[in-house]
């Protein structure tokens, strides 16, 4: 069967080869492709009326779109597992396939493309793309947490498109001071690339060390000299009044949407406050910081919430379960300014326990955290009634990080504030 690829060496490329690679499927890269003339030829055309790239020319007809192509080429082996070993494993393959397209390479892209002169650079448009990358990667990040690979023990098609996606950010704009944030990410992407059937196709990778330069625009083409007019007989002309011009007002910038949350009536308790009153106590700490939290709660402006972990059998091993943690806190960064919390990890072995206290501005959760904050519904929710002396106890004793909690052992208390 002869295959052959029409597209220059690049990542969408690779995503073909490297299955091909462990499929055991010979595929020809045409040589010397160049974009912009092999695409547009009226061969290409008729395989791809588009004229984009990747196109797998086959004896039964092209295949174009690369992760369409991977598909057909892991499935000419059904030997080889790159689609997993049941109906559950080969859905989980798609899921990753598509959160690869749709979350990472696509906002990679929306980072990339304009700062190389492919689209309008906006600011703002930028700010969006990395606040949906890290989005995305933080999800990512969190499951390889503990998982070695996407979808089972082994190597699978999810792996070979996550990798190939991946590994374009790394060695074009993503660099380790970006993906220092995503150690599980960064250890994945690594030490898949450095496989043998990856390293043959993409050879030696090297992490980009500076994010590039935003392109200046191309400068007008010189216009040819105007020939010169015949000279006319000067008349006299009377001066006529130069009004000055007047410029048209441009119209004034919306002002951003405020949070519902800075539109509630102001609360006496104000949250900066306990927040440095609760990092500055270091001695006495229940006459001098629990105490000053009490006088300061606001019921009505703030609400107390416990928060306990649904799937606590799932944390084995303990710095998975801390990695996992820091993670949420981190995703919880946009509720900063309305919010404090405390998360214990419980237990002196294996399975650990992740509870916590969360003090939040208004009288529920507040809806954009919800919204945004993928994590919030791994826990269960409760309120505190703060009526109920053994619950103000508890939150006292999650505030102070008390030991033992709840009679076992505390592994950590992480803080957010």
């Amino acid at each position: 069967m002869g295959l052959v690829l029409h597209c220059p060496p690049n990542k969408n490329a690779f995503k073909v080869l490297i299955a091909a690679e462990y499929c055991g499927v010979k595929i020809d890269l045409v040589k010397d492709f160049q974009m912009g003339v092999s695409n547009k030829t009226p061969e290409f055309i008729k395989m791809n009326p588009m004229g984009k790239v990747p196109v797998l020319e086959t004896p039964d007809g092209p295949i174009f779109e690369s992760n369409a192509i991977a598909r057909y080429v892991a499935r000419l082996n059904p030997n080889a597992p790159l689609f997993g070993s049941s109906a559950i494993e080969y859905g989980q393959i798609e899921q990753w396939i598509d959160f690869s397209a749709t979350e990472i390479d696509a906002n990679i892209g929306n980072w990339l493309f304009p700062r190389r002169g492919y689209r309008v650079y906006l600011p703002p448009a930028e700010e969006a793309a990395i606040a949906s990358l890290k989005r995305a990667l933080g999800a990512l990040n969190t499951y390889l947490a503990s998982n070695t690979y996407l979808v089972g023990h082994g190597v699978t098609l999810a792996d070979i498109v996550m990798v190939c996606v991946l590994v374009s950010g790394l060695t074009t704009i993503m660099t380790k001071s970006f993906t220092s944030e995503f150690p599980h990410v960064e250890r994945y992407a690594w030490t898949l690339v450095n496989q043998p059937n990856f390293k043959k196709i993409w050879g030696v990778v090297t992490q980009t060390e500076s994010v590039p330069p935003v392109e200046s625009k191309k400068p007008a083409q010189a216009k040819e000299p105007a020939k010169p007019k015949p000279k006319e007989e000067k008349k006299e002309v009377k001066k006529q009044e130069v009004k000055p011009k007047v410029e048209e007002e441009e119209e004034a910038p919306k002002p951003k949407a405020k949070n519902p949350l800075d539109l509630l009536p102001p609360s006496k308790m104000i949250l900066d406050e306990w927040k440095r009153l609760y990092s500055n106590t270091k001695t006495n700490f229940r006459e001098v910081a629990i105490k000053g939290f009490w006088d300061m709660y606001d019921p009505e402006g703030y609400s107390l919430w416990f928060c306990d972990y649904k799937y606590n059998e799932e944390n084995t091993v303990s710095f998975v379960t801390l990695n996992k943690v820091s993670g949420f806190l981190q995703r919880m960064d946009l509720a900063r300014k309305y919010a404090f919390g405390k998360m214990l990890v419980i237990g002196s072995g294996a399975p650990y326990k992740v509870k916590g206290l969360w003090l939040f501005r208004g009288a529920e959760i507040p809806q954009f955290v919800l919204d945004e904050c993928y994590d919030m519904e791994l826990y269960d929710w409760t309120k505190v009634d703060i009526n109920d002396e053994a619950q103000k106890e508890r939150v006292n004793q999650m505030i102070e990080d008390a030991e033992p909690f709840e009679g076992e052992a505390l592994l950590d208390a992480k803080c957010f504030k």
